[in-house]
């Protein structure tokens, strides 16, 4: 379930899928079909009318028909607030009666599937929300919002809506994004703008990992220590960042007060907040807190680490009491019918060695702790269920072959070999959430990029997220129907502020909104894509600082006979407009359009930006110099490990000035090849590297310890393999973690000769005790 482990753990997922060409952005139209309007997610039923359009100004009348209640008043209010904010038209209520471009007409018996549908007409009359409840009325809102904010429009401008019907209800009842608060801690103020913009993608869920091994963010007045304890822990790397010093404690809880507003702001956008205290693991903080909690006694530190913490809760009574008194506060700050009470990545090996335990599991008559740990978690469903609600949990145990308590809805997150871990669940009888670790997981990497933000490997791109299996093959139709929804993780290990967090879930949100509410017969790449450029304006005008790694241009460069450079320019999903220039000026949407390869003389600069049809910029500008320095040169993010394995991307130290710097690395194993490498003649090498906190946990048993010739730790390199021929060697001197890139360079004892086809990089030294990553290697005559 948690990231932050190395690629030991998580093999590549691949995508066995034909290469693709360019697509067309044609705007709101899918491959081979006429435009349409550019809605996401993709309504059941669109119908344009062909002819006709209605004309919203500023000024504009909005009118509510039939139920004129609080919710539906609020719905309405929220869409006006939000046409004037983002749209620039301001619009007035009017009573019923008068003149009205936009009306919301909310009836028991209105025409439409589910408290959740709508429908829409667009006509004479002006726009016409149609629905049973203030929710299907609020969707329809947020559709109406997006027919006004149509590729093209100028804020305050006219907006013109051409004719048309839809309508439209959700696939499944549970679309969620989890937020993880205990790794990495955000603002009330903070979370609560994720919800506004998570609820305009109609995601209902919001699960709230609120207490971890790292620490404990849900205040329980009967255990004060929980926040105080448990709250806190030492500041390691960049937590000093966040917390103000490496000697101020990282500390972070919420007050009821705030959990209260969040809720009652989650509510009125209909987005249910899930609590999820993790059990019987992920408990040091806990433990932490009150040592008797444990199976030791001991009261081990809140962990700096990421990983699995083999500090367990005693599955005692004294413990469930403690738990009962932790739901019942749960209970009380969230009304949700739902509370997930974890269940995954629990080390039994303070279990195993516990005489006292393994009595217990004995007296119980139980096979082995597995069976333990789900006496255990049958207790506290037990408990929900009898305060009138409904355990969530992870498919850990059932991964191992055991069994739920058979009231949890199960979140399958273990999506390896066809999605085998869900079918059991259903196969138990259990409803299934769908939130596979290898393309739902927002916190891993979403491209290979150079610039890519910080984050655990697998890749999971944008195209892998929209193809998200949500029915296990197998499954039969009736298993089908306990498919209850799709989640995406934003797990915050490597996610320190809500910057990240911004660029970690939009625009793949939009994947994860079309999973979850449209229907599986519209579901189209090629149609997403070209609805998505719409999206992504919307996400640019309500202040997202959404990620372009999909459409951010990438460089091929290599030299021609002659001593020209070929530069070969792409996108991740090669859709959109690569313009570019070569004149130092910034490439706009009217430079030249990328069309084949560049053949240009040394010394050029090729920048490029991918544009929508209507202009509008889909990635920022990337640059890249064609130059001998360019050939002989690597950024750590585009060297491979020595293992093949993918690497991790960590963040450096924060610099004075500028943003931190990233680095490619597998953790463990402080090993790079840098393969066809050509720089026959080089004569001195350059290194920039950083030493790493080691924060890796479990991960150290795989741990790499490479000799030194020296006291202290050093990059070697050698030719053709890692013990081939040396050919320099850069001491590193005596670094200390956290301390900031060290830039290294040494003459070669001879040049580079022409047999060297590949090079192998790697640091000497513990990566325990600190890991060295490499930021960029440079070879010069």
């Amino acid at each position: 379930m948690k990231p932050g482990m190395s690629a030991r753990r998580h093999r590549r997922f691949a995508l066995a899928c034909a290469a693709m060409g360019t697509v067309l952005l044609t705007a709101g139209a899918s491959a081979g079909s006429a435009p349409v309007w550019s809605l996401l997610p993709m309504p059941a039923v669109v119908k344009p009318a062909g002819a006709g359009m209605v004309d919203i100004r500023a000024g504009a009348g909005v009118a509510v028909r039939g139920t004129s209640d609080a919710a539906t008043a609020a719905v309405v209010d929220n869409f006006v607030r939000r046409v004037a904010s983002v749209r620039g038209l301001g619009l007035r209520r009017v009573a019923k009666g008068e003149p009205a471009a936009v009306t919301f007409d909310v009836r028991p018996d209105a025409a439409v599937v589910g408290e959740e549908g709508y429908a829409i007409a667009v006509d004479g009359q002006g726009i016409v929300v149609t629905a049973r409840t203030a929710r299907g009325a609020f969707y329809g809102s947020v559709t109406a919002w997006q027919l006004l904010t149509q590729p093209g429009w100028t804020r305050g401008a006219v907006a013109h809506v051409p004719y048309g019907t839809i309508e439209d209800h959700p696939r499944f009842a549970w679309r969620a994004l989890l937020l993880d608060s205990s790794r990495h801690y955000q603002s009330a103020d903070e979370i609560k703008r994720l919800i506004d913009w998570m609820s305009l993608d109609k995601l209902n869920v919001l699960v709230w990992h609120i207490t971890d091994d790292q620490g404990w963010r849900l205040p329980v007045p009967a255990y004060p220590e929980l926040s105080t304890k448990g709250a806190c822990r030492a500041a390691v790397g960049n937590d000093s960042e966040v917390s103000g010093a490496r000697s101020k404690p990282y500390c972070k809880v919420y007050t009821a007060a705030e959990i209260g507003d969040i809720v009652r702001y989650a509510a009125e956008r209909y987005v249910e907040i899930v609590p999820e205290i993790d059990l019987p693991g992920h408990s040091q903080a806990a433990i932490a807190a009150y040592p008797w909690l444990g199976v030791t006694g001991r009261r081990p530190p809140v962990w700096t680490d990421w990983g699995v913490s083999p500090w367990l809760l005693n599955p005692n009574a004294k413990t469930l009491r403690f738990v009962d008194d932790v739901m019942d506060e749960a209970m009380r700050l969230f009304p949700s019918r739902h509370i997930s009470i974890g269940g995954d990545e629990a080390d039994k090996q303070q279990w195993n060695a516990s005489p006292e335990i393994n009595a217990q599991m004995k007296a119980l008559k139980l096979a082995d702790m597995d069976e333990l740990q789900g006496w255990f978690m049958q207790q506290v469903a037990s408990y929900l269920v009898e305060h009138g609600r409904t355990p969530v949990g992870w498919d850990d145990e059932v991964a191992a072959g055991g069994a739920l308590p058979k009231s949890q809805v199960v979140m399958s997150w273990h999506g390896d070999h066809d999605e085998r871990v869900a079918l059991a669940a259903l196969r138990q009888g259990h409803d299934v959430v769908m939130t596979p670790q290898e393309s739902l997981y927002f916190d891993h990497l979403q491209s290979g990029n150079p610039d890519e933000w910080a984050g655990p490997p697998p890749e999971v791109t944008l195209r892998q997220a929209y193809d998200t299996r949500v029915v296990p093959p197998g499954a039969i139709a009736e298993e089908a129907k306990h498919i209850v929804g799709v989640q995406a993780g934003l797990w915050s290990e490597q996610m320190l502020t809500f910057a990240h967090m911004q660029h970690a879930a939009f625009p793949r949100i939009a994947a994860l909104a079309e999973l979850g509410w449209s229907s599986p017969d519209t579901h189209d790449w090629n149609g997403f894509l070209a609805r998505l450029p719409a999206d992504i304006g919307r996400y640019r005008a309500l202040g997202i600082a959404a990620a372009d790694s999909a459409f951010a241009p990438t460089f091929e460069v290599s030299q021609e006979p002659g001593g020209a450079f070929r530069a070969a320019l792409a996108n991740q999903v090669r859709a959109g407009d690569i313009r570019y220039t070569t004149d130092g000026t910034e490439p706009g949407a009217t430079s030249t359009v990328y069309t084949q390869p560049l053949t240009l003389p040394a010394g050029s600069i090729v920048r490029a930006a991918t544009f929508a049809p209507d202009g509008g910029a889909l990635s920022a500008v990337r640059s890249m110099a064609l130059d001998e320095a360019t050939l002989w040169s690597r950024d750590g993010a585009t060297l491979e490990t020595c293992s093949g394995e993918p690497p991790s991307r960590l963040q450096g130290a924060a610099p004075a000035h500028g943003p931190s710097p990233v680095y490619a690395v597998e953790i463990g194993n402080a090993c790079w090849m840098w393969p066809a490498a050509t720089m026959q003649g080089a004569q001195r090498v350059v290194v920039a590297a950083e030493k790493l906190p080691w924060r890796y946990g479990d991960e150290a048993r795989g741990a790499v310890v490479r000799a030194s010739d020296g006291v202290d730790d050093a990059v070697e390199i050698h030719a053709n393999r890692c013990d081939g021929p040396r050919v320099a060697t850069l001491p590193l001197g005596h670094a200390s973690s956290a301390a900031g890139p060290v830039r290294r360079q040494a003459r070669l004892a001879t040049p580079v000769a022409a047999d060297v086809r590949a090079l192998c990089v790697f640091a000497t030294g513990d990566p325990r005790q600190g890991q060295w990553a490499i930021g960029k290697l440079s070879f010069l005559k």
